[in-house]
């Protein structure tokens, strides 16, 4: 009987023990956490000062890419192309007319037709349709890929009504939205630098591409040309000039980034043609480029960029823009599961270890989960890392890491816009209180809620109240397609005005 007790007594202080040491090593197991986020916390940290010195190097790079002649980068010393886009005239409202658009970006691309009724009724009626490029197409001839974009607008117009029947003898006007590096030599004319996104069609590289598809129309006999060739930054801010006169600058925040506003022509050193009646010029400015030494780096950021297909470029983009957020989340998570046991001792998820298995799409799935028990980021984990358990203490962990490269991202976007403001002297109280409008369009910015509070709320730090009164963050849909049949418009009634004077 006392053998039995004592060996009772034993076991319950065996038990107590190793229950004991378990809840230890978990403590520490998450002290360990802990402390990892709070250092990943004061890394990634973007202050007011150093957003202030991040906004002043845009600005200067802003002004030296507009010194550059060199609009390709050369040899790396002008990290912003500041590209001259040819558009010194946006919408203005006042546009009427039937108009189209073809949005070639990747291996789609869209049809538009939009017809406008001026200051009073505006977009009346528009419609588009989507097609897929056929893989054969993106590796053959220059012919082929354009001829079966032109067969594709002919059997759109072929399928309209007599409402939209043209007068004799007036001509149906293209805007060209052409998501590739172009080099543009006009607002109607460009050579292609490379092809990106799977195409290889090497013979087209130095060809004009706005020449080739008015080429492949008229072989399809249909009576239309190319007045416009934009990119979908420069479509956004038609977009929002269109709907609202104070809009002065464009921003995508989405798989990618990018920025265009409206410049003096007079102050672009390398602008040597004739000063535009309009006396403006709208600037690609192609920001993801941006590099400077006051962005908050990381040892994950320098390996994602030492991994990436173009390392030393794009710094800015690998920062704040959807291809690379998730991925920046992944590489933190991977640590913390290698070094601090994140998700249990010894224990590394393998599909954690697999690149860009988690996409910015979770990432804010995840950061915007508001149940309880942050039951989605439990669901999200057990999905896409196949891990089938976690604890709230992991999900709060996981939680706190996407809100660490979010705000991060978020506030240094804010930064950009500034920087923008700064070099247009927008960033001070002016004599005549001159309203704002920054266009933004792209997935980031649309469906990440939490990023664009936060990049909004930034942006008024940085302002100050007084000025951020002034200044509005509008979101502006399809810069890319309705854009392009804006500016198509714009030019058309550009031409128009000039045959008339």
């Amino acid at each position: 009987m006392r053998k039995a007790a004592a060996l009772a007594a034993a076991t319950a202080v065996f038990a107590a023990a190793v229950l004991a040491r378990q809840r230890l090593r978990e403590a520490k197991r998450w002290a360990r956490a802990g402390a990892a986020l709070r250092d990943l916390e004061a890394r990634c940290a973007a202050p007011a000062e150093r957003l202030r010195q991040v906004a002043d190097a845009m600005a200067a790079e802003m002004r030296a890419g507009l010194a550059s002649d060199d609009s390709e980068g050369g040899d790396g010393s002008v990290a912003l192309k500041m590209l001259v886009t040819y558009v010194d005239s946006l919408p203005s409202g006042d546009e009427k007319g039937l108009f189209y658009a073809l949005d070639l970006g990747g291996t789609n691309f869209r049809v538009l037709r939009v017809r406008l009724g001026g200051k009073e009724k505006r977009i009346i009626k528009q419609k588009s349709k989507g097609v897929s490029i056929p893989q054969h197409l993106m590796s053959g001839g220059s012919d082929e890929l354009f001829n079966f974009i032109a067969a594709a607008l002919a059997k759109f117009v072929a399928s309209e009504g007599e409402e939209y029947h043209l007068p004799e003898g007036m001509q149906r006007q293209l805007g060209f939205t052409f998501s590739f590096p172009v080099k543009q030599t006009s607002i109607a004319s460009g050579t292609l630098i490379k092809w990106t996104k799977g195409f290889t069609i090497d013979e087209m590289v130095g060809m004009d591409v706005v020449a080739e598809l008015n080429k492949a129309i008229r072989r399809q006999g249909l009576d239309m040309k190319v007045t416009a060739l934009i990119n979908d930054t420069v479509g956004t801010l038609a977009a929002a000039k269109y709907v609202d006169n104070d809009a002065i600058a464009a921003v995508i925040l989405g798989t990618g980034t990018n920025a265009a506003y409206i410049d003096h022509a007079h102050t672009i050193p390398k602008w040597h043609g004739p000063l535009p009646k309009s006396g403006d010029m709208v600037i690609n400015m192609e920001w993801g480029n941006f590099r400077s030494s006051h962005l908050p780096l990381t040892e994950f950021d320098q390996a994602l960029d030492a991994e990436s297909l173009n390392p030393g470029e794009q710094i800015y983009e690998k920062l704040i823009s959807g291809m690379y957020m998730g991925e920046i989340v992944r590489r933190i998570l991977l640590k913390m599961a290698q070094e601090d046991s994140l998700f249990a001792d010894n224990y590394v998820p393998p599909k954690l270890e697999s690149p860009y298995v988690l996409s910015t799409l979770h990432m804010l799935m995840m950061h915007q989960d508001t149940t309880p028990d942050l039951k989605t980021v439990g669901i999200k984990l057990k999905e896409i890392l196949g891990i089938e358990s976690t604890c709230y203490k992991t999900r709060k962990v996981v939680v706190g890491v996407c809100e660490v490269v979010a705000r991060r991202a978020a506030r240094l976007a804010a930064a950009g816009v500034y920087g923008i403001l700064k070099k247009l002297r927008r960033d001070t109280v002016g004599p005549d209180e001159q309203r704002t409008v920054i266009a933004v369009d792209g997935g980031v910015y649309k469906y990440y809620t939490l990023f664009a509070q936060c990049m909004e709320s930034t942006l008024r730090e940085l302002l100050g109240e007084e000025v951020a009164s002034s200044v509005v963050i509008k979101q502006t849909e399809d810069g890319s397609g309705t854009g392009a049949a804006l500016l198509a418009a714009s030019y058309s009634q550009c031409l128009q005005d000039e045959f008339s004077t």
